[in-house]
């Protein structure tokens, strides 16, 4: 699969297509699932640890990656099928405000965030060579389905580098 060019998606979202080199996408997010598990696992004994106060914790953190996960999955269906209609933005923040992650343990968190990556990968395994090159707007901005699929791995990689890198660190 050719990578997503600048133009295909928003300059915001170019953080998360610059974390995927790989061009064998599917295979990608199936081998990252080992790599997730074994970092979001690492914080099984402290699952409401953050590195800030204000900041979320671990379970927060991975509700957040489900969310996300469902929006862009959606986001690629629909304009892969070919519905012409804007998809509205996410203010994270907000939907985080509205959500109840600590009430879930951090292991039934991961198996619905890797519930949902199977569901995608199964979605963008059936789409057609045209679907893979359609574009619709999404928060405002151009995009192509197959920058969208970048970006769902490109948000799980970033986040569990921020997992890695902030939350371990003050360990």
């Amino acid at each position: 699969m050719t990578r997503p060019a600048p133009t295909d998606h928003s300059e915001f979202h170019a953080r998360y297509v610059n974390l995927v080199p790989e061009t064998d996408l599917l295979s990608a997010m199936r081998a990252q699932a080992a790599v997730t598990q074994a970092t979001v696992l690492a914080f099984a004994d402290r699952p409401d640890h953050t590195y800030a106060p204000g900041r979320w914790t671990v379970r927060q953190v991975l509700g957040h990656m489900a969310d996300t996960e469902r929006i862009f999955g959606y986001r690629a269906l629909s304009i892969a099928r070919g519905d012409a209609a804007p998809l509205p933005g996410v203010e994270q923040d907000g939907w985080m405000a509205n959500s109840d992650f600590g009430r879930s343990s951090l292991e039934d968190l991961l198996a619905e965030f890797q519930a949902v990556r199977v569901g995608n990968l199964f979605l963008l395994k059936g789409f057609t060579p045209a679907a893979w090159e359609r574009r619709g707007v999404a928060s405002g901005h151009a995009v192509m389905v197959r920058a969208l699929a970048y970006m769902l791995l490109g948000h799980e990689r970033a986040h569990l580098e921020v997992l890695r890198e902030r939350y371990s660190a003050d360990l």
